[in-house]
């Protein structure tokens, strides 16, 4: 049965959809703290995220009896252009007749988890390719061989204090719409789980444990650091081997110090199309025993999936980010 779902009913279709996105959303982490604005159906391939230009400080007295000159409203577009991704596993049929495993469940499973892990790598490649960094030490990449300090993460909130980065005082839900939810106003830092210990090592760290009423903001969150809750995943990679060759008892993969993004934002800092909604992932199921011309005894199956997504940064002045290393333990 030929449709857009390949040889399954629109039914089992709709059912691996909703298996791929309860499987791509734990890893998602960034997707959640991004402007959101899904791509409309039949609206090409170009979004645009628009803000209004704020106006400047009035610091002329008015003249007593006359009118000011009426200032005019403007806008800024920051585009985007959506890509296409997708991924196709091949299950034959003797895997279709023989196997014990549910093949097929499997298979949404690990496709759901893949266009996470594409969508957060996207995400964290645009993101940490911001104009904005403080080294831990030293004046480039080349030269950093220090862990994360306190000093540091106050000069980035002073930063984004200056350029008038709001905090973060919302996130997209864990739900499959485009929900949001309200938290405490905060900056927020993303970085890899390396990282975890010399941040507990900071002075005046507070651990998610500790936080008492207050809620986390997402499993990966590991604490707090005066003004900047702290997210760490795996998925977020660093720089191998591209710090100081003097390696200071620093982690490294060849013979200089690895180097670790920690990205502090504000809100609205990044845009993005989010990996959410009844069409955002589109499954392809063709089984095994369907004869085509160019699989005539039917032998192959597939499973696949596809995306549009896309991210961009949307105000280069309200994300900067910091280059640590991190303690060989």
């Amino acid at each position: 049965m030929a449709n857009d779902y390949g040889s399954i009913s629109q039914r089992t279709a709709a059912w691996a959809a909703t298996e791929m996105l309860a499987h791509a959303e734990p890893v998602a982490v960034l997707s959640k703290f991004g402007q959101s604005k899904p791509l409309p159906k039949n609206k090409a391939d170009n979004v645009k995220f628009r803000r209004p230009v704020p106006f400047a400080a009035a610091t002329t007295p008015l003249t007593e009896g006359v009118t000011p000159t009426a200032q005019a409203m403007s806008y800024e577009d920051v585009p985007v252009t959506i890509a296409q991704y997708g991924a196709v596993v091949q299950i034959t049929d003797k895997v279709n007749d023989l196997a014990e495993d549910p093949v097929l469940k499997d298979a949404s499973m690990l496709c759901g988890e893949q266009a996470g892990d594409t969508v957060e790598a996207i995400t964290w490649g645009v993101v940490k390719g911001g104009t904005n960094v403080i080294y831990g030490n030293g004046t480039a990449r080349a030269q950093v061989n220090t862990a994360v300090s306190l000093n540091k993460l106050r000069a980035a909130a002073r930063f984004l204090m200056a350029q008038r980065a709001k905090r973060l005082t919302k996130m997209l839900s864990g739900s499959t719409n485009f929900e949001t939810k309200p938290i405490e106003a905060a900056y927020v830092a993303f970085g890899h789980t390396d990282m975890e210990a010399d941040i507990r090592n900071l002075a005046g760290f507070t651990p998610v444990a500790a936080y008492g009423s207050r809620q986390p903001l997402c499993p990966e969150e590991v604490g707090s650091v005066e003004s900047i809750r702290i997210i760490l995943t795996p998925m977020l990679t660093p720089v191998l081997d591209a710090g100081s060759s003097t390696l200071n008892g620093m982690k490294t993969s060849g013979t200089k110090a690895d180097v670790y993004p920690l990205v502090i934002i504000g809100q609205e800092a990044y845009g993005l199309v989010p990996l959410k909604g009844a069409n955002a992932i589109t499954p392809s199921v063709i089984n095994p025993d369907v004869k085509t011309k160019d699989d005539p005894l039917g032998q192959r199956g597939y499973v696949g999936w596809k995306t549009y997504f896309a991210a961009v940064r949307l105000n280069e002045a309200w994300l900067v980010r910091c280059e640590f290393a991190v303690t060989n333990l």
